[in-house]
């Protein structure tokens, strides 16, 4: 049975008449009968009672045309949901997370890219850099976030956006009181580091700016993340160097100042990374996103 027998079938059964589904699928009478008369013998059933004033449709013959619009329902059904998940508007996106990225731009794309492809599943994984990697030849991502990702002849990296620094103090020290705090400040200060694994990292970025400025800086902690830095600056440990996106962990006892007389470098990147040659409509679709969301934001020189 084929496509074409069901929509012959189905016209004749809406229209009552042979020749009234002939003139709406536009053939001729005698073809229409004879698919008719080919489809009841393929089914052994009679579909039809022919009478004066037309086709009457049999018990057997309504409950094949209830059927057969269920088939072309899934039919249509499958046909929209095909051409959405090859326009990047259905299935699941697996996305990798780390750092101070996930406090304010990631979910500002994830939010814009739901909100414009709602049947899309978002998964998030929480990884480090070098899983993140690891994951996406894996193909177990599709994309990750992260910062200073080292060249991949097989990884395609995109920058999203660029961070001023701030400096993280408690507000039981003298620098709370100030509007900015000089850079080589931190040399007289105790200083919290992170993240402390996946090397090279943004600590390496830190001491060569510290390298920069002319001085050694008295290292208090190295911890995982940004969270915990922070939560320890609100401890009294020390100061700590984070990027602008941190001002939204507005931990009790933490004030954050911005800094003058900053070294080259003295910025954060948060770059996307997928595999080369990943022609997933999805990916493409989310990259849109990340991209559009890119254009919107000011230069960092102008923040």
């Amino acid at each position: 049975m084929d496509l074409r027998k069901l929509k012959y079938f189905v016209t004749v059964a809406e229209e009552g008449h042979i020749s009234r589904a002939a003139t709406v699928l536009n053939i001729s009478q005698p073809p229409l009968t004879r698919q008719i008369q080919q489809l009841e013998e393929e089914l052994g059933v009679q579909l039809f009672t022919r009478t004066a004033k037309g086709m009457e449709i049999t018990h057997a013959g309504a409950l094949f045309l209830q059927e057969a619009r269920n088939i072309f329902a899934l039919i249509e059904q499958a046909t929209e949901r095909t051409q959405r998940a090859g326009q990047g508007r259905l299935g699941r996106l697996d996305i990798a997370i780390f750092g101070s990225g996930i406090l304010e731009t990631i979910p500002r794309i994830l939010l814009t890219f739901r909100n414009t492809y709602p049947d899309v599943k978002i998964v998030l994984h929480t990884m480090d850099k070098h899983s993140q990697i690891e994951a996406l030849r894996q193909q177990r991502i599709t994309i990750g976030f992260n910062r200073m990702v080292e060249p991949q002849s097989d990884i395609r990296t995109e920058l999203v956006i660029t961070e001023k620094l701030v400096l993280a103090v408690s507000d039981s020290s003298p620098l709370a009181a100030l509007p900015v705090i000089d850079f080589r400040e931190i040399a007289n200060h105790p200083l919290i580091l992170f993240p402390a694994q996946s090397r090279p990292n943004f600590i390496d970025k830190v001491l060569k700016m510290c390298e920069l400025s002319g001085f050694a800086p008295q290292i208090s902690q190295e911890v995982d993340d940004v969270l915990t830095g922070v939560a320890l600056v609100a401890s009294g440990f020390g100061v700590c160097l984070v990027s602008e996106a941190a001002r939204t962990l507005t931990l009790p006892g933490v004030t954050y100042i911005p800094l003058t007389n900053t070294p080259p470098g003295a910025s954060a990147d948060l770059s996307c990374i997928y595999r080369e040659g990943d022609q997933s409509p999805i990916l493409k679709a989310f990259l849109g996103t990340v991209r559009e969301y890119s254009r919107q934001q000011p230069l960092e020189t102008e923040r």
